[in-house]
């Protein structure tokens, strides 16, 4: 049987669309053997997603996606392999919750100044439990008919510089690996090219990254072309990292990023799944 490993996906524990549960059945669905739920700055997913996974007889690592800092940039961390009860961790994300409830109240304040009312009740009670991100309030948005897709949420309304920006001060990276490291876990960095790093730049992170105790690289994610993972894994053989594989999956309204559809990571680069 071939194994499809997808090691970055979200569910209504932070900002995706199927429970923890769902999300673990589409994956197997989608064929996918081997699953991490990395939901934002939250385990709380984690122990339903892995008795539905061992229900289907699936390989499940726990996960998480935090936030961090470096150089005045917000990065993304995936953590694969940690101890959700590890105490410092469970410490930071219950100080994270609270970081985010207090950013979309502010966001919401902004909202009401353009005359858009009610965000911070709508986005409370669609994040439930689960941590209030930005995707929320694009959703509320769209919902209200302020825009017509959540892409343009973000350009109008959420992204840095818009009217309802909230800058907010992440966890340090070296801290953030610190976390995912004591708990026993591998850190990941999550779509390196997002950030739209210059080429000194993203040298000048992975060797922060890799001083600091960063392990991993995310080579393979949806919506990456040939070149794009050629240039990525070149960075992950230079600084001697594992390479990772992640759909980023949310939720089922964008066919290109799918549970399990994901590119082969290339045989230069040693998997992130050796490890765990």
């Amino acid at each position: 049987m071939t194994e499809i490993y997808d090691f970055h996906c979200h569910s209504t524990a932070s900002d995706g669309t199927f429970t923890p549960q769902d999300l673990v059945l589409r994956a197997h669905e989608k064929g996918v053997t081997t699953l991490s739920l990395t939901d934002h700055d939250t385990v709380s997913g984690l122990e339903k997603a892995k008795q539905q996974a061992h229900d289907l007889g699936m390989q499940f690592i726990n996960g998480i996606e935090l936030s961090a800092n470096w150089q005045k940039h917000c990065l993304h961390i995936v953590g694969l392999g940690i101890d959700p009860t590890y105490e410092p961790l469970v410490k930071i994300t219950d100080y994270l919750q609270t970081l985010r409830t207090e950013r979309a109240e502010k966001m919401s304040a902004k909202l009401e100044k353009k005359q858009i009312f009610g965000a911070f009740d709508a986005v409370k009670l669609a994040a439930g439990e689960g941590m209030i991100t930005r995707t929320h309030f694009a959703d509320f948005l769209v919902s209200q008919h302020h825009v017509d897709t959540q892409q343009e949420a973000f350009d109008r309304y959420l992204a840095q510089g818009k009217p309802a920006f909230v800058a907010t001060i992440w966890p340090e990276l070296h801290e953030v690996i610190n976390w995912i490291t004591g708990a026993g876990g591998i850190a990941v960095i999550a779509h390196p090219l997002r950030y739209k790093l210059s080429a000194n730049w993203m040298n000048r992170l992975l060797v922060d990254f890799k001083e600091s105790g960063g392990q991993g690289l995310e080579v393979i994610t949806s919506r990456i072309n040939q070149d794009e993972i050629r240039l990525v894994a070149n960075y992950a053989k230079k600084y001697d990292l594992v390479g990772s594989v992640g759909s980023d999956f949310h939720n089922d309204t964008n066919p290109y990023v799918e549970l399990g559809r994901i590119a082969e990571l290339p045989a230069t680069v040693t998997p992130v799944w050796n490890l765990l």
